[in-house]
């Protein structure tokens, strides 16, 4: 497990430094709005991996739902709703706007994860397997 959540980690604080420099230094019309909210999706999961590192299969679908309500959240609003319009951090944090495409690529970054990670657990299953036939 302790190679599963270092892969994890490492995952995690490299897709974390990406969305960190897309925010930062990218305005364009195509990273920042769509690839970072595919790996915005893929974060979380990874990040949920090193915590939960054990397999989890529906793990993605638990980080979409949770996409999906943050962005039923921006239909409704819900940053003026709490009072905190006003506030950079958590306008930039729930966002603002409502996006059917925002809902697309969180669903394509929980589906690439669930790739991602179906193949990790597979080769590391694979490679446990390996271990344990070896005769030494």
């Amino acid at each position: 497990m302790k190679k599963i959540r270092t892969l994890y980690t490492f995952i995690f604080i490299c897709l974390l430094f990406t969305e960190a420099i897309i925010a930062l230094f990218v305005n364009d019309s195509f990273i920042r709005p769509y690839l970072g909210d595919v790996f915005v999706t893929m974060l979380i999961c990874s990040f949920l991996k090193v915590i939960f590192p054990k397999a989890v299969a529906s793990l993605p679908i638990y980080v979409l739902m949770f996409s999906v309500a943050v962005e039923i959240g921006q239909y409704f609003d819900i940053v003026k709703i709490m009072g905190l319009e006003n506030n950079k951090f958590f306008s930039v944090l729930l966002g603002r706007t409502f996006s059917v495409i925002d809902i697309i690529c969180y669903a394509l970054g929980c589906l690439l994860f669930f790739i991602f990670d179906f193949l990790i657990l597979k080769k590391h299953q694979k490679l446990k397997n390996n271990r344990n036939l070896s005769v030494f």
